[in-house]
């Protein structure tokens, strides 16, 4: 039971005259006015009446409940645990000092303490239901925090988060367990929840060093390298032994130095050495998504300046996979796609792009890539030919003859009849290729994506046999005779 003693210490000296009798009925006083205003919600008023019943008789272990009971309610946790300790050393049989002080230090995030205070409760108090309850919850509490210690050493992240936010239900004043879910945020990507959480606790206590940490690794992570280094400084200068900020500063410097060497060596032309720094600068820390993924996107420029176009497609994969949002990645490996004729993917890339930012360059990008995937799926008489896309004249006129002759039918007529069939279709190709890129206005169409058949151009009626006699006839050329004996589409040379 609460003891009632008062004591003159410390009392304003007009109370001085007072008996204890009348000290303990003014104190009490001050008291009900407390509990009125408890009742209307009005806590910061309690406080205040709480605090003169406790300067009349501050040897009253109820006043100091009570008064715990209203810090509770402002969340001025700490202070209401100071008040609930004092009650129980003044009274140590003083069940609800026993289960505040319980509910204070759960809500701190000490659950071992709270188990104590608790424990003493239900020795109070065997039938206390209340108390039964919050056992369990302060033993989910430690329950939670060891999967979370789990979850963190195998980067389980988003399971330390969910750890965190079923302990936070119980002990809502833990900056612990706040600050690890921040870090875990970080870790995530999750920037800006992170930032919230960590800026909170900073409102509260700007010399919080975990908070100044997570607040730096957020901007570390974003790749305000500089602005970060600031907020690891600070957090040091508060904890100089505080491990993971002094390890967020040095990967900080040195990723941006090595950052700044890889583009220096890039814009002198130096592509090698800029290769190698940035994978470098890929080794330093993991753990930093967005600037990893700008090293891998430049990493990939670097690889396509060397012509290594698959290992910069598989660079931009990497990051695109750390960074779903950017688009420098996505039109690199585009561009690299059709590099490699790989138009179908560069075309997927390019709609990723436009769906993002509807640009006209953007646009342009996807409409190109589309048009060579158009062109793409019609016979290449390029490659028929053996000739590149900017082949001369003369360079496709002797194309044409060499692939002519390869493949002329009167050539394999002794072979099987499969084989005759095939270079039969290969000569007729040639001849078609011949047919298009000999004469300007089809080579036009043909090179801008339009269908030859829209200007009646079928080629499914193209006759080799009358290019071939075209190009080969007429005087001190080939000559050749159709055998009907032989059926169609053999023939023999004769050299004039």
């Amino acid at each position: 039971m609460a003891t009632d003693n008062c004591d003159s210490v410390n009392m304003d000296p007009d109370m001085e005259l007072l008996s204890d009798e009348e000290l303990e009925r003014e104190a009490e006083g001050f008291k009900e006015q407390g509990n009125a205003f408890y009742i209307k919600k009005d806590y910061a008023e309690a406080f205040n009446y709480y605090s003169k019943a406790i300067d009349m008789c501050p040897k009253n272990a109820s006043y100091y409940g009570n008064r715990a009971a209203t810090l509770m309610m402002l969340c001025r946790y700490r202070e209401a645990l100071e008040d609930s300790q004092q009650a129980v050393r003044l009274d140590n049989d003083f069940m609800k000092g026993h289960l505040r002080e319980g509910k204070c230090h759960l809500s701190l995030g000490n659950a071992m303490a709270a188990s104590r205070c608790f424990q003493r409760v239900l020795e109070l108090e065997p039938d206390n239901s209340q108390v039964q309850q919050e056992l369990k919850n302060a033993d989910s509490v430690l329950e939670y925090e060891r999967m979370a210690e789990i979850g963190f050493e195998k980067r389980d992240f988003r399971m330390v988060v969910f750890c965190m936010d079923r302990a936070l239900e119980s002990a809502a004043a833990c900056h612990r367990f706040k600050i690890l879910k921040a870090e875990c945020l970080a870790l995530l990507g999750r920037y800006p929840e992170a930032q919230s959480v960590a800026s909170d606790i900073l409102r509260m206590d700007s010399t919080n060093a975990d908070a100044l940490y997570v607040r730096g690794l957020c901007l570390y992570y974003e790749d305000c390298i500089d602005k970060a280094v600031q907020f690891f400084v600070q957090a040091l200068r508060m904890a100089p032994d505080h491990d993971k900020a002094r390890l967020a500063c040095r990967n900080a410097k040195a990723l941006k130095a090595k950052k700044e060497e890889g583009n220096k060596a890039f814009k002198e032309g130096n592509f090698e050495a800029a290769y190698e720094l940035y994978s470098e600068a890929l080794t330093i820390d993991p753990n930093n998504i967005k600037t990893n993924a700008k090293l891998y996107c430049n990493r990939a420029t670097v690889g396509s300046k060397l012509k290594k176009l698959e290992q910069a497609i598989e660079d931009c994969t990497k990051a695109i996979k750390l960074d779903e949002t950017y688009i420098k990645a996505y039109l690199r490996r585009a561009q690299c796609y059709m590099d490699t004729e790989q138009y179908e993917e560069a075309v997927r890339d390019y709609e990723k792009v436009y769906q993002t930012e509807k640009t006209k360059e953007h646009k342009h990008f996807l409409k190109h890539a589309q048009l060579e995937l158009k062109k793409s799926k019609r016979k290449d008489y390029y490659k028929v030919l053996g000739v590149n896309k900017n082949a001369t004249e003369d360079e496709i006129k002797k194309a044409y003859r060499k692939r002519a002759l390869l493949h002329h039918p009167d050539r394999h007529s002794g072979a099987s009849p499969e084989l005759q069939k095939e270079e039969e279709k290969k000569f007729k190709e040639v001849g078609e290729a011949f047919s298009v890129l000999s004469d300007p206005k089809k080579k036009s169409r043909y090179d801008s994506g339009q269908d030859l058949e829209d200007d009646g151009m079928n080629m499914g009626d193209f006759d080799a046999n009358n290019i071939f006699k075209a190009f080969f006839g007429g005087p001190g050329g080939f000559s050749f005779e159709g055998n009907s004996a032989s059926g169609p589409g053999n023939f023999f040379f004769q050299f004039g």
